[in-house]
């Protein structure tokens, strides 16, 4: 009887979240409908970032709207995948083509936070902000001592002497660390290359502070790596002056937009946080444009 009662007391909590929901989707919609003058878009890119897929689908909407008149990234982020990274520093290449592009960061935009960042016209930050880290890191898990200890035995048969790199089962031979430096350097030189473009800067003056170090925000602007100081409405009112938005307070549409309804957003939460962690660095080989701080 108290499973039945328990069953009951759920199911009419999700139908009222789904009324509840559908409601607020309809609100949302109506909403988006009345506001179509010229809008400035915030894109908000948060945390580590592994997989770009939400944020690379934001920049499709934003490029195909015709009246975003201009976009700003939000920038909270350490940075992180590689790959990723560059994928949406592309995409708002991509976009600042046709429309303006400001750069805001807020307490940290480093790395490949910083390296998105770069693909913007122009780039605000707080003097207390966290930037810079123009440098790539891969990290290895070394288990050989564990498993000697354990006494347990890995064999490994592979196609080539590269093939399994960075194994945790055995320690890296010097070649094989002379390999994946030379992929490091590789990847570097294109975060570098991807700073002085988009900053002005001559290679070799980037290349002076390009060892993975962190800036605030006012050593950044000193360095020429950030424009100026500035707000999220700073960045917001002068995206929209570059996209020629006359109203003194333009109309803003932020993305990814929040979800239409209560039980989305419950299960888009839980199966992100698990994406989160089957993604997470540690599991296997990847190259991270990432600052390792505690913030």
């Amino acid at each position: 009887m108290r499973g039945i009662l328990t069953a009951l007391i759920i199911l009419t909590l999700l139908f009222f979240a789904f009324i509840t929901g559908v409601g607020f989707g309809v609100i949302l919609s109506k909403e988006d409908a009345l506001s179509r003058g010229p809008r400035v878009a915030v894109l908000r890119i948060e945390g580590v970032i592994l997989d770009p897929k939400s944020y690379l689908e934001s920049l499709s909407k934003i490029k195909k709207d015709e009246s975003i008149k201009a976009l700003v990234l939000r920038i909270d982020s350490p940075g992180g995948a590689v790959g990723s990274s560059q994928e949406i520093y592309r995409e708002v290449q991509k976009i600042s083509e046709t429309k303006p592009v400001v750069a805001s960061l807020g307490s940290i935009g480093a790395s490949g936070g910083y390296y998105i960042a770069c693909a913007a016209k122009k780039i605000l930050a707080n003097p207390g902000t966290i930037t810079g880290s123009i440098g790539v890191v891969a990290q290895f898990v070394n288990y050989e001592e564990l498993l000697r200890w354990a006494k347990i035995d890995v064999e490994t048969v592979k196609s080539g002497e590269f093939k399994d790199v960075g194994s945790p089962f055995r320690e890296m031979t010097e070649e094989e660390k002379k390999y994946i430096q030379g992929i490091i350097d590789n990847v570097h030189s294109q975060f570098k290359l991807a700073v002085a473009k988009g900053r002005g800067i001559e290679l070799k003056d980037i290349n002076k502070i390009a060892d993975g170090r962190i800036f605030t925000g006012e050593q950044a602007r000193d360095l020429g790596l950030i424009d100026d100081f500035g707000t999220l409405s700073d960045a917001i009112r002068i995206a929209a002056n570059m996209g020629g938005i006359k109203e003194k307070e333009p109309d803003v549409v932020y993305y990814p937009k929040p979800k239409a309804r209560l039980i989305d957003y419950l299960l888009s939460s839980v199966i992100g946080d698990i994406s989160s962690y089957t993604s997470s660095p540690i599991k296997g080989f990847g190259l991270f444009y990432l600052v390792d701080i505690i913030q």
